[in-house]
């Protein structure tokens, strides 16, 4: 098959690739060579004339919306957060979470968010958090962090965080409660719209075959 029909897809790196690839394989596209090695970041399957290439979770709407990936998996998070120019046709279902508003347990009991009228606030997600703030009123200072944002209320930088929970045990280990659920996060399939005018079959064919493994699975 001519180079030009191969297509790309970016998966994230992390706790998601292996669902990921097992979805892949149910869909009847082979990814399992990305899990035997983990310093490859591009994995070829010449019989499906499919490559995939390992990124970070952040990246993966770069390389999609510039055309390196025709397809890729990326947390709606990030999704929002980067406001990327991609079609997104599938809610893949995984990486399940929730984006919240948190602070340290003993501002509980006497604060009312809705008598907030300015706060300092540490993320990693500084244009999600500067508008859910901002619409609700509330001048908001951000403090953007790139990892262990609940040690900012702990030792002092602020008092309040906005970050992704699952269970919530992290928040709660580290002395925080959840105040506010900004959203619900699930990954999603992305395409590069050129690649949709360019290869339309193929990537119609493989959208339809991953929108029943997920419904499967669901």
């Amino acid at each position: 098959m001519p180079k030009k029909d191969v297509l790309t897809i970016a998966l994230p790196k992390g706790r998601l690739l292996r669902e990921a690839v097992e979805i892949f394989a149910c869909a009847g596209i082979d990814a399992g060579a990305v899990l035997k090695n983990d310093r490859r970041l591009i994995f070829e399957n010449p019989k499906e004339a499919v490559r995939f290439m390992v990124v970070r979770a952040q990246d993966v709407p770069a390389y999609v919306e510039y055309g390196a990936a025709d397809l890729g998996i990326a947390g709606k998070d990030v999704l929002i957060e980067q406001g990327k120019d991609l079609y997104e046709p599938l809610d893949m279902g995984i990486g399940k979470c929730r984006m919240v508003v948190a602070e340290p347990k003993a501002l509980i009991a006497g604060d009312n968010p809705r008598r907030w009228t300015h706060v300092r606030v540490a993320t990693k997600y500084p244009n999600i958090t500067t508008s859910f703030f901002l619409e609700k009123g509330v001048q908001v200072e951000i403090i953007k962090l790139y990892g262990s944002i609940e040690l900012a209320p702990l030792l002092g930088l602020c008092e309040r965080i906005v970050d992704l929970v699952q269970t919530g045990e992290t928040l709660r280990t580290n002395g925080l409660s959840e105040v506010e659920t900004i959203m619900d996060v699930t990954s999603r399939l992305v395409c590069n719209r050129a690649s949709l005018k360019t290869k339309p079959k193929r990537l119609k064919t493989l959208i339809e075959a991953l929108r029943k493994t997920v419904a499967k699975r669901k």
